[in-house]
């Protein structure tokens, strides 16, 4: 993979009006928004965020549109970075504009013998949405690499450096979600990963998938490939079937809670995260209440993994949110535990 430098050339900052979303949402939503702008450095993000006024807004920071459930048109201005680069700062830190893929991140990391991704491969967005949605997956979240992030801040242009501390990350959460929502524009994120490999293989069925390949100690490479191969065959790809990837965040119960729903339903999966909680797949509850493989509307749940909502074909945002509320209703009804969206709904 070529590393590109933060000195290239940018271009003129890009500007939209009665604008599609279709290809910036990743279920398929055809909806649009008043005005588009994609910026392409700091300081054309400095320069956006001062030249913005009241009509302008609402504001909506869209990244790749993976995590995003878009109910209707967007009456505002969709913010965009087309900030797009890696570098290598040492021999552990690896700095990337907030519009960089994802998975090149990862691979870049992995080809460079810098580890501690390697779960986190071919998770769907950018980089910028990694430090505000703490993405996750086997075991890792994008918070274990995080060590710093630049971000623009919308009321006065001012550019930032947030430590990781700062951030305060929790299982899916930042402080960008919530008391710094809306307020910043991510401009670039710094990671620290590790020259040592230590490959974690304790989550989900990352074992068993690598003894089918015959591997007790896989490579980094060979991680890589199994996560992929693991993650291909159980989501949709959102080309064909429009749809967040999962959709809902697994619940954490008080023990007392797990305790007393394992006594009813012995083969239920969970996932120890301290002395007094445990973690319940919420794609295992949302199978348990029938709704695996069935549909309401144009919208469904996926045959093969009960947490992904899928757009099974000119499915509507607003039809999207009738079956997750439908969803939440039965497993509420069946296991007393209310189950969230970790999609964002606009």
């Amino acid at each position: 993979m070529k590393q590109n430098s933060r000195k290239q050339q940018y271009k003129k900052m890009r500007a939209y009006h009665d604008y599609s979303l279709l290809k910036h949402n990743t279920f398929g939503i055809d909806a649009r928004c008043r005005r588009f702008v994609e910026y392409e450095s700091v300081e054309e993000a400095q320069q956006l965020v001062c030249s913005l006024t009241e009509e302008d807004r609402p504001l909506l920071l869209l990244g790749a549109g993976s995590n995003l459930l878009l109910t209707g048109d967007y009456n505002g201005t969709v913010l965009h970075s087309g900030i797009s680069y890696i570098e290598q700062l040492d021999d552990e830190r690896v700095r990337c504009g907030s519009g960089y893929v994802w998975d090149d991140f990862v691979d870049f990391c992995i080809s460079h013998n810098l580890y501690g991704a390697e779960n986190l491969s071919i998770i769907p967005g950018e980089c910028g949405a990694s430090a505000v949605q703490n993405i996750g997956a086997y075991g890792a979240e994008a918070k274990d690499l995080i060590e710093d992030v630049e971000a623009v801040e919308i009321a006065t242009g001012k550019v930032h450096h947030f430590t990781n501390e700062e951030c305060q990350y929790s299982y899916r959460q930042s402080r960008f979600k919530h008391d710094w929502r809306d307020k910043f524009l991510i401009t670039s994120v710094t990671y620290r990963l590790s020259k040592t490999y230590q490959p974690q293989l304790d989550y989900g069925n990352i074992r068993a998938a690598l003894a089918q390949r015959g591997i007790d100690q896989p490579t980094a490479v060979q991680l890589r490939q199994t996560i992929i191969d693991i993650r291909n065959a159980k989501l949709p790809d959102p080309k064909e079937t429009g749809n967040a990837g999962s959709f809902f965040m697994n619940p954490i119960v008080s023990r007392a809670k797990y305790e007393a729903l394992a006594a009813e339903y012995g083969n239920m999966p969970h996932y120890t995260i301290d002395a007094g909680h445990e973690k319940i797949p919420a794609g295992w509850m949302i199978d348990q209440c029938g709704w695996k493989g069935k549909a309401l509307g144009r919208a469904g749940v996926y045959e093969k993994q009960a947490l992904v909502l899928v757009n099974l074909g000119g499915a509507t945002g607003t039809e999207v949110v009738r079956l997750c509320e439908t969803i939440q209703r039965d497993v509420k009804e069946k296991f007393g535990i209310e189950i969230h969206p970790e999609v964002n709904l606009k």
